[in-house]
């Protein structure tokens, strides 16, 4: 669809008078149902790059549950606490980024052989308190950065996705913040 025929098709949407037009285009292309002619974002280009995000995400919940783990049996219990509360977060994200994938009508990729490659993080297992606080800070500062060009590249253009995307970006940043007191706190020790 040319840019001309996507901005008459929302003009037309917004023009509520035309109800028999709204009904037929919505009728038309009813997979994946969020894709209307309206949408103006780029499906491929989305779904790649929300797969990127799904997979960092994931290494993420790994990460974290390891250094949980760890963590309890170095004897730091707040902070296993906290990588947990960390890695329930980042797997609450993996779910909410496939469920756009599948809404935007794609398959979120799961595969456990390529999950490195495609995340943006990287799994650093560690082995003392502060290395593990410090990788999850340079995790979420990758994915601070990650999810700012994700909702820079996408604008107005599938506004759903870059809303999902902003909440997470949220969350990412406060994940740093509490990741750098904690660094802060065990530096000051």
């Amino acid at each position: 669809m040319t840019a001309t025929k996507k901005i008459a098709a929302v003009a037309s949407f917004a023009n509520a008078r035309n109800t028999r037009k709204l009904r037929r285009m919505a009728r038309t292309h009813l997979e994946p149902a969020v894709v209307t002619e309206t949408f103006r974002g780029d499906r491929e280009a989305a779904l790649r790059l929300l797969n990127e995000a799904l997979a960092t995400e994931l290494v993420c919940v790994l990460r974290f549950r390891r250094h949980h783990f760890m963590a309890w049996g170095l004897g730091a219990r707040r902070i296993a606490a906290e990588f947990l509360v960390h890695a329930d977060e980042e797997l609450a994200h993996a779910d909410l980024i496939a469920e756009r994938i599948v809404q935007l009508g794609g398959e979120p990729d799961f595969a456990p052989g390529t999950l490195r490659e495609r995340s943006r993080a990287d799994y650093v297992p560690a082995n003392t308190i502060v290395e593990m606080i410090r990788e999850n800070l340079v995790a979420a500062r990758i994915a601070i950065d990650s999810y700012r060009g994700l909702t820079e590249s996408l604008g107005e253009s599938d506004r759903t996705t870059r809303r999902m995307l902003e909440g997470i970006l949220g969350v990412q940043e406060a994940h740093a913040d509490e990741l750098a007191a904690l660094l802060e706190d065990r530096d000051a020790q």
